[in-house]
């Protein structure tokens, strides 16, 4: 850490200390330590994205992600650092990606039409809406439905960062957020809060089997989409298939808590 005083301390204690100072120092001795997991994650994200997309610029998006995470970090939660700071450096490239806003509209509106069909049908049925029933919804053929979440798979970034619900359009809630200490927030923003972790938790039980597993494989386990692949012996492009259709259907569970529906 290159100060004697820090140091000579236990990374609990650099914590309280911070918590209370926010010394600088501090904070960047933290930065200092944890690039490296920085670098970790980018190099998970690069590993399913296009070749365009360069491994610097991960890093430092994901650079973002880190300070947020130290500046937010609460050790009496009794949570590992590392595990929170995954899902902060994640969702920080993800959100950087996203405005770039290299996904082509026509992609982003096929796939806002596939979550309303998923929404529509699934609560009508109250359970999750097959390949076959959204094709039926949208009025196309499963081939054509299943070129679709190909394309739209291939080009658009989806994450568990993007699931949220919002009691108003300037308020939006990702997963991350959800499940973290909300102090700062007024007790119906608590309960509310901890209505949407439960509705996220049921959503992810109800989900079909090899979606699921794609969801643990890659959030929990920490694999590549190719990594899944070979556990689940499909192709790495099913898998990205599956992921997206996942996130499609979290997406649309929140939207039907929403309206009540849920």
């Amino acid at each position: 850490m290159n100060n004697p005083l820090l140091e000579t301390q236990t990374e609990e204690d650099l914590w309280a200390s911070y918590k209370k100072k926010r010394d600088p120092k501090i904070r960047e001795s933290f930065i200092k330590q944890y690039a490296p997991l920085v670098k970790y994650v980018a190099g998970k994200v690069a590993a399913n994205m296009p070749q365009s997309v360069e491994f610097d610029d991960l890093v430092g998006f994901g650079v973002f992600g880190l300070i947020d995470a130290i500046d937010k970090f609460d050790p009496a939660k009794n949570v590992k650092f590392k595990t929170y700071a995954v899902t902060r450096i994640r969702g920080a490239i993800f959100d950087e990606l996203r405005s770039i806003d290299w996904v082509p509209r026509s992609v982003r509106q096929k796939s806002r039409e596939i979550e309303e069909a998923i929404v529509n049908i699934e609560a009508k049925l109250g359970r999750p809406a097959s390949d076959s029933e959204i094709a039926g919804s949208m009025g196309v053929s499963e081939d054509d439905f299943a070129k679709t979440m190909m394309k739209i798979s291939s080009t658009s970034i989806l994450s568990l960062n993007d699931v949220w619900y919002s009691a108003d359009d300037s308020d939006k809630i990702s997963i991350g957020d959800s499940i973290e200490s909300p102090s700062s927030l007024n007790p119906d923003s608590v309960i509310e809060r901890e209505e949407i972790k439960r509705v996220i938790v049921q959503a992810i039980q109800e989900l079909p089997e090899k979606e699921k597993k794609v969801l643990v494989l890659y959030y929990y386990e920490d694999l590549t989409l190719k990594e899944i692949g070979k556990v689940l012996e499909v192709t790495e492009s099913r898998v990205s298939q599956l992921h997206t259709k996942a996130i499609l259907r979290l997406r649309a569970k929140l939207t039907n808590m929403r309206k009540g529906i849920v």
